[in-house]
């Protein structure tokens, strides 16, 4: 029986040949296997950038995909699920808030986009990245200015980076009380301000982003548990396990 997805009331999935030129294009040059590169988290005050990277089969359809931030949450999970089953490889990467600090957002995202790009274990022939080109690396590569509404590879990278980073600010909420992070991610919002006026700052807070800066350090209002194991640290990498 086919499987069923959850359909917007208005149809979101943009026109296959559209969201596809781009792929066709390289497949025409002779390319193989073509990999999409997003992030998401860049503009939060708490939290990791989470890079994430597909590769899809050629010619792969997958219906109600669209712009990551304007899709339900329900359904980017089933898209999620989706293309972690169909793709020929996914990879991920988190940047902590404490590397973030060390450089700066711009060259920590372009660090996470190396990484993970070299993590593939099938090498993809050519990489189409979300309007930050990446210059002296060994792949070829193209940015493509809104690629998240243009390119399906990157489109499926939006959605595996985001509900990636969502899941995680979640587990976050659990091992930082008064911190309501599954609900605004990390991102200044006014509630999530307030919560940094009472509370202070928290390790995953980024201490070179302004409001987060001069704040008293957070105090650890109970002991719960928390799986330290689901998640490991390498030299400021952050890594599901």
């Amino acid at each position: 029986m086919t499987e069923q997805m959850t359909i917007p009331k208005r149809k979101s999935y943009r026109n296959f040949i559209y969201i596809y030129r781009y792929e066709k294009f390289f497949y025409q040059e002779g390319c193989r296997l073509i990999a999409g590169v997003d992030e998401a988290g860049r503009g939060c005050l708490a939290g990791p950038i989470v890079t994430a990277a597909v590769i899809l089969p050629k010619n792969y359809k997958i219906e109600f995909i669209d712009d990551s931030k304007k899709i339900s949450a329900k359904l980017r999970e089933e898209l999620y699920e989706r293309i972690i089953k169909d793709a020929i490889e996914v990879q991920t990467v988190f940047i902590s808030a404490a590397e973030i600090d060390k450089s700066n957002v711009y060259q920590a995202t372009i660090t996470s986009m190396k990484q993970v790009i070299s993590q593939f274990e099938k090498k993809p022939d050519h990489v189409l990245v979300d309007a930050m080109p990446i210059y002296n690396f060994h792949c070829e590569s193209s940015p493509i200015v809104r690629g998240d509404i243009k390119s399906v590879s990157i489109m499926a990278a939006a959605i595996v980076a985001k509900v990636t980073r969502d899941r995680y600010m979640a587990e976050m909420e659990i091992l930082y009380p008064g911190f309501q992070f599954s609900k605004h991610k990390g991102y200044g919002t006014s509630e999530h301000l307030q919560e940094l006026q009472t509370h202070g700052v928290t390790p995953i807070h980024r201490l070179t982003f302004a409001p987060c800066q001069s704040r008293s350090k957070y105090v650890q209002m109970s002991f719960l548990d928390f799986d330290q194991s689901f998640w490991t640290q390498s030299e400021g990498i952050l890594k599901k396990v």
